[in-house]
């Protein structure tokens, strides 16, 4: 098979993708890689009808790759994972409505494009959580204890790597836990979780490794995966005192921890590849990612 992988600067090195790149290609597949946020791309003879049999996107959220994503598939080619899924968790605020409006556990959740507008938010849901709707890899979340600690107005927001400054913000309640949390990843169909320190928590000492997994929180992945479509995707949990709270979704994520993860999201690959080349079954189907219209809003 011909693949096409888009590789954001920041994974250069990273064996997620780059080691499934190399399974890959020791398999006897042609991989070429893009990078999108370095380089010249000559869109109009790479993104075009039959140029690969599936595209594969590793960028940070805000970066270019996504459009490029959304390029391909526009001219009929397979991605992994399905570009509306990809959009429906990339943006946080669209990805909190799709998932509560679904009955999944995320928190109430609020939106501003300014900071010191969640000070209207009543002060008994503070602290917060507050981070950029197109953040990823935790950069640029902050736990606001008060309204009085929300930034002054007129102060300037740090920009997210790879984002664009001044985008839109979301809050949610700070979900009281252990200081640890939860990462469910999802290799088609396949669970796995990992206990690890808070992003919130960085002074509390925790070894990252391998936990077995409840039903509770296995329901809840796999419905995760169903309602936004994705086939390959980590969820973070937290174990708050009424359940699993859910406080994001990554399409694509590192897969640590996974056993065999580089042969096991390498054979994914391949397998929605091949599925994505088979014949469409006539008949209508739901789209993955509501239309923004049902969620009541548009752009």
């Amino acid at each position: 098979m011909r693949l096409c992988f888009l590789v954001e600067e920041q994974y250069r090195y990273d064996g997620m993708p780059l080691d499934v790149i190399r399974q890959l290609t020791a398999w006897g597949h042609q991989v070429d890689v893009m990078w999108p946020g370095r380089s010249l791309l000559p869109l109009s003879e790479a993104v075009r009808a039959g140029s690969h049999d599936a595209w594969v996107l590793k960028t940070v959220s805000g970066g270019p790759g996504l459009s490029l994503l959304e390029a391909a598939a526009a001219v009929g080619l397979t991605t992994v994972n399905d570009v509306r899924a990809i959009r429906g968790v990339r943006d946080k605020a669209l990805a909190a409505v799709i998932a509560r409006g679904s009955g999944l556990p995320v928190p109430v959740t609020y939106a501003a494009a300014r900071a010191e507008e969640f000070a209207q938010i009543p002060e008994a849901e503070f602290p917060l959580v507050v981070k950029p709707a197109d953040g990823s890899s935790g950069r640029a979340v902050r736990l606001v204890e008060s309204p009085d600690r929300l930034p002054a107005a007129g102060a300037a927001e740090p920009a997210e790597p790879g984002g664009a400054a001044g985008g839109l913000l979301i809050a949610q309640p700070y979900v009281p836990n252990s200081g640890t949390d939860l990462k469910v990843y999802c290799v088609a169909g396949e669970l796995y979780a990992t206990e690890r320190r808070s992003p919130l928590h960085p002074g509390h000492a925790v070894r990252e490794r391998q936990v077995p997994l409840t039903a509770e929180v296995a329901r809840i992945t796999a419905e995760i995966g169903t309602v936004f479509g994705l086939d390959l995707y980590g969820v973070d949990v937290l174990l708050g005192p009424d359940g699993p709270v859910v406080v994001d979704i990554n399409d694509f994520p590192s897969f640590r921890q996974v056993p065999d993860a580089v042969a096991r999201v390498s054979s994914a690959v391949l397998r929605l590849a091949r599925k994505g080349a088979e014949p469409a079954v006539p008949g209508p189907a739901a789209p993955a990612v509501p239309p923004l219209a049902a969620i009541g809003g548009d752009r």
